[in-house]
């Protein structure tokens, strides 16, 4: 996949995901990247699903996306029983293709800014990647500020942003709260492919224990999960699927038609440099 071709969406669940595998899209940051441009890498899980079905600036946040990946082994499964094309082999989630996303930074010598975390999870985290990766260059800005687009805590985080001139630019903020701070925000980074990814970076400092890659596969990562902060997940994993009720039942209506899948082309928009990029980039 070159970054400037269309490529097929599938709506499932009141959303859309794209039918792109970790490697295709590992492509398509690589191209937009070395052109130093912008792009919007989202992901798409039983939560972000639920949550949308009550927030437009959720609903927004996805609408702008140039990729939207597929984070969920059970949404994959309920395409499967509607024989639809999408599967696990679009699954791509942060800790399935990290180990080759640092390698590429590495090789690229990519400039990578980290924001979100508690004060000095991001500082520890880029520490120790940078002891694996030394070629790549580190920033990075804790979750801890007044989030209001107009704050001038904000503007300081645009400003640190826009001065490092990163080439990826990670919120990680939990869900939706860095969803809707790139939607609000967004027009003002004009540099860098910007990926929501959760507790990523959590990981890399070793405060939080990820699931073994396995469980991940078979699609148990979610109980793993839950066994670990049964508190803060039960109801995320245990009462709030019960919300995509109505969605599956449209998408069983809707099953094996046209409406499921089409051809998506993001438009350019006047960010600089933007995907679609011709393939000669």
């Amino acid at each position: 996949m070159n970054a400037g071709e269309p490529h097929p969406r599938i709506q499932i669940l009141g959303g859309e995901i794209d039918l792109i595998t970790p490697c295709e899209m590992m492509r398509f940051v690589d191209i937009v990247a070395g052109a130093g441009g912008t792009a919007l890498v989202a992901n798409h899980n039983l939560h972000s699903l639920a949550l949308l079905q009550n927030s437009p600036e959720l609903r927004a946040f996805f609408d702008d996306a140039d990729l939207i990946q597929l984070d969920s082994m059970p949404v994959a499964a309920w395409a499967k029983l509607l024989r639809l094309p999408l599967s696990s082999q679009h699954r791509s989630t942060y800790l399935d293709w990290r180990d080759e996303f640092w390698r590429l930074a590495n090789e690229r010598k990519w400039r990578v800014f980290y924001l979100g975390g508690a004060p000095g999870v991001a500082e520890q985290a880029c520490s120790n990647l940078a002891e694996r990766w030394p070629h790549i260059t580190f920033g990075f800005r804790d979750g801890y500020f007044d989030a209001d687009a107009a704050s001038i805590d904000n503007r300081g985080v645009l400003a640190k942003i826009e001065a490092f001139e990163a080439d990826i630019l990670f919120v990680g903020m939990g869900m939706p709260r860095q969803e809707l701070w790139i939607s609000q925000n967004r027009a003002a980074i004009r540099r860098g492919v910007i990926f929501s990814v959760g507790a990523a970076f959590d990981y890399e400092a070793g405060v939080q224990a990820a699931a073994p890659r396995w469980m991940g596969r078979v699609g148990l990562e979610w109980l793993f999960r839950l066994a670990s902060q049964p508190r803060r997940l039960a109801h995320r994993y245990l009462v709030e699927p019960w919300r995509l009720l109505g969605p599956a039942l449209r998408d069983v209506r809707a099953a094996h038609s046209t409406r499921h899948v089409r051809s998506f082309r993001k438009p350019a928009v006047d960010r600089g440099p933007v995907w679609p990029l011709s393939s000669a980039n």
